[in-house]
This record gives C-alpha cells, sequence and structure tokens, in this order.
C-alpha cells in the first residue's frame, strides 16, 4: 500500500525559505509575487509585504526584465536556467552583481502554476576578484608575471626624476601604459601626457608636429601653429617607435635633450623645452647603432633608464586575469552578461603565441564577444587562427585540457625559453626552484640532457 505523500503547510515552506541564505521568488501565471524569502528581502532591499501582490519586474529591478526575462523564458520552454550571471537594482540605487536559477512552479495535478526564481548575492565574490586582480594592478597595467612585478615596484621611483626613459618592447605589449602610468606617478601628471607615433608620421611632418612653425615656414602654413613640446609644456612628451626617427632629425631632438630649448620652425627664436622625454622602441635600438641607422649618441641620452616589456608569450600567467578583465570591460560597454570563457577556448587561448601581444589578446576577447550569443565564450566564438591550435586539445570537440595538461604546456615553454635553463625558468615563473623539480617530475617532463648552463652532459 502506498504511503501518502507528506505535504508542508504554507507556515512551513514559508520558514523553510526564510532559513536559506539564497533569495526565493515565485510568481503566479500573471507575473504577480505570491511569496519572497527573507533572503530577497535582504538582497533587494525590499520588504516582503510591498512585494506580494506586485508585478515581477516592478520589485526585481534586473537588466534582462525587458527583453531576455529569464523566468519568462522557463515558462515558455519548460527548461530550468542555472546560475545565469546578471545585475539587479536594490532599493537604495545599488547595482548588484548575482546569479539566478528559475523553475516551473506546477501543482498537485501537475498543473502549470507560475515560476520559481533564485538567486544568489555575488557581490563577495566581486570584491574577491577585485582584490585579487588589485594584488596584480599597477595604474592600468595588469600583470602577475615576477619581471613585471619587479617593474611594478621600481615605477614610483622612476617616475619621481626627470631622467629620460626608454621603454622597449615589441608592439602592443603596453609601452604607452607604462609611460602613461609614469606620467601619473610624477610631478608633472597635473600637466599634459602628449603622445606622439614617430612611425606614423614622415620626417617633415614629424619635425613639424614636434617643434610647431611660424606663418609662412612653408607654402601652407597660413598662422602659427604650436608643436608637441609646446603642447606637453610642463608635462610629458611621449615618442613611440622612435627607432624610425631620421638621423637628422634625432640631432636636433639631442640637442633639445641636452640643452632644454628649441626653435620653431621659421623662427629665429628659441623657446624652452619644460617636458619630460619618454621614448619607446619596438626595435633592437642597439642593432640599428651597428647598422648605422641610429646615433649612438641620441640612444645614450635617451636611455638613461631602461624599461624592458616582456612579450605576452613569455609571461602566459596573464592571460586569464587579462580575459577577465577584458570580458568585464566588454560587458560594460556592450551591456552583456559573458561570464567567462569556457575550458576549451581557455585552453586554446594559453597555446597561442601572440604575436601581436596584449592587444590581440584583447581584439580576440572584443572578436569573441560579437560572436556570443550565450553565457560563455567557446571555441566556436574564436577566430580561426586559434581554433587551428585543435592539435593541443584532446580532440575537436568542445572538451578542455586537464589543469595538469595547462601546467605542463606552460612549464615546457618556460624551460624552453630559458634553453632548459632550471633556474632561470623557475625565477621567471616565480616559484623556488626544488617547486620546479617537483613539477618536472610529477608532470613526468622530460628533460634534454644539455641545458643553457653549459654544454656539458648531465
Amino acid at each position: 500500500m502506498k504511503q501518502d505523500r507528506k505535504h508542508f503547510k504554507p507556515k512551513q515552506t514559508e520558514t523553510i525559505l526564510d532559513s536559506i541564505s539564497d533569495g526565493v521568488f515565485t510568481v503566479d501565471m500573471d507575473w504577480l509575487i505570491t511569496s519572497f524569502n527573507k533572503a530577497a528581502e535582504t538582497i533587494t532591499g525590499i520588504e516582503r509585504e510591498e512585494a506580494i501582490g506586485h508585478q515581477c519586474c516592478d520589485v526585481f529591478k534586473a537588466n534582462i526584465c525587458e527583453n531576455e526575462c529569464a523566468l519568462r523564458q522557463t515558462l515558455k520552454t519548460g527548461v530550468p536556467i542555472i546560475n545565469k550571471a546578471i545585475y539587479i537594482v536594490n532599493a537604495d540605487g545599488d547595482r548588484i552583481p548575482i546569479s539566478i536559477s528559475t523553475g516551473l512552479l506546477k501543482d498537485e495535478d501537475d498543473q502549470l502554476i507560475g515560476g520559481v526564481e533564485t538567486f544568489r548575492d555575488l557581490s563577495l565574490v566581486e570584491e574577491l576578484k577585485k582584490e585579487i586582480e588589485g594584488r596584480y594592478r599597477f595604474a592600468d597595467i595588469l600583470s602577475q608575471n615576477p619581471h613585471m612585478q619587479k617593474m611594478f615596484e621600481i615605477l614610483p621611483e622612476v617616475a619621481l626624476s626627470d631622467a629620460p626613459v626608454l621603454i622597449e618592447g615589441e608592439t602592443g605589449t603596453g609601452k604607452e601604459l607604462f609611460a602613461n602610468a609614469i606620467h601619473n606617478l610624477s610631478n608633472r601628471k597635473s600637466f599634459p601626457f602628449i603622445a606622439v607615433n614617430c612611425g606614423a608620421l614622415p620626417e617633415t611632418l614629424l619635425e613639424s608636429e614636434l617643434f610647431g612653425y611660424k606663418a609662412g615656414a612653408f607654402t601652407d602654413a597660413k598662422k602659427d601653429k604650436k608643436g608637441r613640446f609646446a603642447l606637453a609644456s610642463k608635462g610629458t612628451l611621449f615618442l613611440d617607435e622612435v627607432g624610425d626617427i631620421s638621423s637628422a632629425l634625432q640631432v636636433k631632438l639631442l640637442r633639445v635633450l641636452q640643452e632644454k630649448m628649441y626653435e620653431p620652425l621659421g623662427s629665429t627664436k628659441q623657446e624652452k623645452a619644460d617636458v619630460r622625454i619618454i621614448t619607446a622602441a619596438n626595435q633592437d635600438l642597439e642593432q640599428l647603432i651597428h647598422e648605422g641607422k641610429f646615433r649612438q649618441d641620441f640612444f645614450y641620452r635617451i636611455n638613461v633608464i631602461t624599461l624592458q616589456l616582456p612579450p605576452l608569450r613569455a609571461r602566459k600567467e596573464d592571460i586569464p586575469i587579462l580575459i577577465e578583465h577584458f570580458i568585464s570591460h566588454f560587458n560594460s560597454l556592450q551591456n552583456k552578461n559573458i561570464l567567462g570563457v569556457s575550458e576549451s577556448a581557455l585552453a586554446l587561448l594559453m597555446a597561442h603565441n601572440y604575436p601581436g601581444n596584449v592587444r590581440e589578446l584583447e581584439n580576440i576577447i572584443e572578436r569573441a564577444f560579437v560572436m556570443c550569443h550565450g553565457d560563455l565564450i567557446r571555441t566556436k566564438n574564436l577566430p580561426e587562427s586559434i581554433k587551428s591550435l585543435q592539435p593541443y586539445m584532446h580532440n575537436a570537440k568542445e572538451k578542455a585540457l586537464t589543469l595538469k595538461e595547462l601546467e605542463k604546456i606552460h612549464i615546457l615553454e618556460a624551460l624552453e625559453h630559458n634553453m632548459w635553463n632550471r633556474l632561470a625558468t623557475a625565477r621567471e615563473l616565480g616559484i623556488n626552484k626544488s617547486t620546479l623539480f617537483r613539477k618536472i617530475k610529477f608532470l613526468k617532463i622530460k628533460l634534454p640532457r644539455h641545458d643553457g648552463r653549459s654544454s656539458s652532459v648531465r
């Protein structure tokens, strides 16, 4: 004989719902709220009495209410939604990050009578994310790479000096971000930061852009024009792609650096150059000197302090935090709620070498945002150049490499980058040498007979 199913009374159900930390509310088929637990009151800031009997969208003010209501979608399709990240606006007008789950509400005869939605406050999670990001953020630069962290440490001292700084690194590594950070930490932060891409302008135009000109200096000079030195007065002038400057213009810039004076084109009067000069190059300037394409005296004048920015392929530990940063940025710009990338997509992004560096990664995530219509960026949303790295995966499906396999790839790349020198590799990875030895053994990484320390056989 079957036992009668035990049913909870409304008061008992209310007590149970009030005992859980997740917010819960139910609606009837007219979208009127029929129950609202204590956690829902706490998270939204709205009393139960104010919520019950009112339209769901008037109480639960979420960014998806108008067009993408999750509960409406569940009532329409019968398919529950699990842990969808959204934002609501509480009674105080604050924007609260939450995750929601939806389900159908049926009576004893299995007839649909409404819907139920549970939601969890993610504010603490968001705070923890910001705290973690804060540990690896300096100004607008994100990195947990040991070499980058060391540069973060010296930047305040570099900023307080007025000495010229040369920032070397491949295109897209963030040279202008570093220049901006130096300016914003300096005593000149209240004055302009002016950037000039020297490689984008022909020599004659670059000279007039830098020094300005007087009316009549050349055919089209109808009136005086201030140059970048004048515009950056008391501030910072950032000269990017300095390796493309001609030898003749290098001589003029050298004079400005030495004498702190310059002459606008067509003028016979010198003007004061009260600016801090920061230069950047994506070429090997010492090699250009050897080839006779760059002046040695100018190089020594701009190279008082040098910052060498590593390419992204040499600091792949930064890829996950950069991805999260870009996702947050594009969520705000495009009013989307993408949670992150799938494990398999992350595996492919970690395997890519990024010839375009951080800028390329940002472009990849921006493109993926356009192609993504779900909560996660998946392999199918990535460009073909990234998807072609599928051999790194177990198969062509949406299956991820394990964390162990990702770590093995990362350590192998670091070992190869340091010519298998384990001490140098440990320093690059920011771990102890003994820790690296244990990981090599655990991950079953086969080392060559020779390493970068010597040509002797181990």
